[in-house]
């Protein structure tokens, strides 16, 4: 949890509603107070469905719902939890932080949790 001399050094993730069918993944690596102002925007998003902080060894610290969770259906939430840690793209931008070859990235996430397109309203459909 924290650096060598005592100061935190985090990767932060929020998990951001972008469609019903796409979420992003925001991630960057900080340290000392700058973690603490990273994560609190994490969870403050109005889009972030799930943040996380992570050690530089993948360990999760801590984490939860953000605002943008009401977007989404609470079982999609709790599969979102549940698969947080071992998510392929979580694991592959958790990896690039750690290994600092990038401070902060975002990319889409992929996960075989999204809603199926049955469970989605057809483009034609009229709006309520």
């Amino acid at each position: 949890m924290f650096g060598l001399f005592g100061g935190k050094d985090w990767n932060v993730l929020a998990v951001i509603f972008e469609r019903v069918d796409l979420f992003q993944v925001s991630a960057q690596r900080v340290k000392g107070a700058a973690a603490d102002k990273a994560r609190d925007g994490a969870q403050a998003h109005p889009r972030t469905i799930l943040w996380a902080v992570f050690d530089q060894k993948g360990k999760y610290l801590q984490g939860g719902q953000g605002s943008g969770a009401t977007a989404v259906s609470s079982e999609i939430v709790k599969k979102l939890e549940r698969d947080l840690g071992t998510n392929s793209t979580i694991l592959g931008i958790l990896k690039l932080l750690e290994t600092k070859q990038t401070d902060k990235l975002a990319k889409p996430l992929v996960w075989i949790g999204y809603p199926r397109k049955a469970a989605l309203p057809p483009k034609d459909a009229p709006e309520d």
